[in-house]
């Protein structure tokens, strides 16, 4: 008899709510519900090629004000056990880093290889749509490296995904968007308890 609750999450790998949600969610899930990640892009019209420091997008974007709070601000993500350094972070396309994670949930650590991508993202400030620096990533969490064929066949299914969580209505703002198999859609970072509640409560029976 299954006892593993199946849940979707719809992230991007270079947003802030969603690395939280995905920390909460999986604190919360414990390692006892079956999870797929489905990827999504906030900017899918970024550059690839280089990446710019993410507060210089947000000094255009958003104001001097918003980059001197959020540089203020040392304790955002620190309940959470993250160490969120904004001011590291490359702006970039994530388009990549999704095809890492679609391989990598292939191999059955694609909850492991999400985790250690925002991480590179958020904490380390390493260029995530860098090939060689995803193939590094993809070794240090034991993914294997794809062959050219598989690259050809993973971008083609990387954007019919795209399309398709779009297509279901997911917006920016809804992200992560957790969906689990009773129906019940949770949309932004909600604390863990939130999830925790979804994943334990009783399911009615089919039929």
């Amino acid at each position: 008899m299954r006892t593993e609750r199946r849940v979707e999450i719809a992230l991007d790998l270079a947003c802030v709510r969603c690395y939280l949600g995905f920390t909460r969610l999986t604190r919360a899930a414990g390692g006892e519900a079956e999870l797929t990640i489905r990827p999504f892009q906030a900017e899918p019209d970024a550059p690839s090629a280089g990446g710019e420091p993410l507060f210089e997008v947000w000094r255009r974007t958003r104001g001097e004000a918003f980059v001197r709070q959020v540089a203020s601000d040392t304790s955002f993500g620190v309940a959470d056990g993250l160490e969120l350094r904004f001011e590291r972070a490359l702006f970039t396309n994530t388009f990549e880093a999704h095809r890492l994670v679609a391989r990598a949930s292939a191999q059955g650590v694609g909850e492991r290889m999400a985790e250690r991508l925002f991480r590179a993202y958020f904490t380390d400030g390493l260029l995530i749509s860098d090939r060689t620096t995803l193939a590094r990533l993809a070794a240090e969490t034991g993914v294997v490296a794809a062959t050219d064929a598989d690259d050809h066949s993973g971008t083609a299914a990387l954007r019919a995904e795209l399309d398709r969580v779009r297509a279901l209505g997911v917006q920016v703002d809804a992200v992560p968007y957790v969906a689990f198999e009773d129906g019940t859609v949770l949309e932004g970072a909600q604390p863990e308890a939130a999830y925790r509640a979804a994943l334990t409560a009783p399911l009615t029976p089919a039929g």
